[in-house]
């Protein structure tokens, strides 16, 4: 039995795992596709040259200047079919990202939005905008300045702001599972829930059950689909989407835990809490007191 692939590599995960972030100019030779997989990170791509992407149960041709996002939900392999491919990369992990993830125009972006489409064709004044905030991020991140970890959340939403003003090349990319759009569907519904942000409008579609009604489909059919796209059961990343909420609630409100529960969609705390200890193995206070 082969060993399971590493994502990221034992050099980038000790540069994740001491900053969460990796800033760096590409030049990668001609090679066969990389082994499929997630990646425990999230990445920006400015690619210059002509490569495949494999991206979940599509093929994404990026042949010329594209600006690419690789979200950590979705797995993907890369294939570089050009001679010499150039470029930048931005990658860093969810919890450097953390401090803005739940601003709306990241929670609309490429970034996040796993069911959308993350290639954008560049024309030449796009290339060399982003081109120079790529190099800017490069020539900052090599200073001694405090706070450059928040500049660099500020480029990253830069470059978003800047895919966000663009249409997605749809063209280029080719769908050939009907389960995939189901599945599409129901992720994008999952993630419009979130954040949660007035006790006066708590979660409304809690279980699978609840996202086949609205999706007007069999639960079994929804359940398939979800299974075959993302090797989950719905129920899992229903559970992950609310878990993932509820530390940031906790974390960054002064919601009380039954106030938090109850935004949740549960119907009485303790029912949070056996929820909350099953996914994460701990209590909701643990993550309560560790921001005190």
């Amino acid at each position: 039995m082969n060993a399971p692939v590493e994502f990221p590599g034992p050099e980038l995960k000790s540069v994740l795992k001491l900053r969460g972030f990796k800033v760096s100019r590409n030049k990668v030779p001609k090679s066969k596709p990389t082994p499929f997989g997630r990646r425990h990170f999230y990445m920006v791509l400015l690619s210059i040259g002509n490569s495949k992407i494999h991206y979940d149960d599509r093929i994404i041709h990026l042949d010329g200047i594209y600006l690419f996002f690789a979200n950590s939900r979705v797995p993907y392999a890369t294939e570089i079919l050009s001679e010499s491919h150039t470029g930048y990369s931005c990658v860093f992990t969810e919890s450097f990202i953390k401090p803005i993830e739940r601003l709306e125009s990241l929670q609309q972006s490429p970034l996040f939005n796993v069911g959308g489409t993350p290639a954008f064709k560049l024309d030449g004044q796009q290339q060399s905008r982003l081109t120079g905030v790529f190099e800017t991020m490069i020539a900052n991140d090599e200073t001694d300045y405090l706070y450059k970890d928040d500049l660099m959340r500020n480029y990253i939403q830069l470059i978003i702001h800047e895919a966000l003003h663009m249409r997605p090349a749809e063209h280029f990319i080719q769908f050939n599972n009907a389960l995939l759009r189901i599945t599409t569907r129901f992720m994008e519904m999952l993630e419009r829930q979130f954040p949660i942000e007035n006790l006066n409008a708590p979660l409304k579609l809690k279980t699978a059950q609840d996202y086949a009604n609205h999706l007007s489909i069999h639960i079994n059919y929804l359940n398939r689909a979800v299974k075959e796209i993302t090797g989950k059961p719905t129920t899992t990343l229903i559970a992950e989407r609310i878990t993932a909420e509820a530390i940031t609630l906790l974390r960054y409100t002064d919601w009380s835990v039954a106030d938090i529960a109850y935004a949740l969609g549960f119907e009485y705390p303790n029912y949070f809490s056996n929820f909350f200890k099953k996914a994460t193995g701990n209590i909701p206070k643990f993550y309560r007191e560790r921001e005190v």
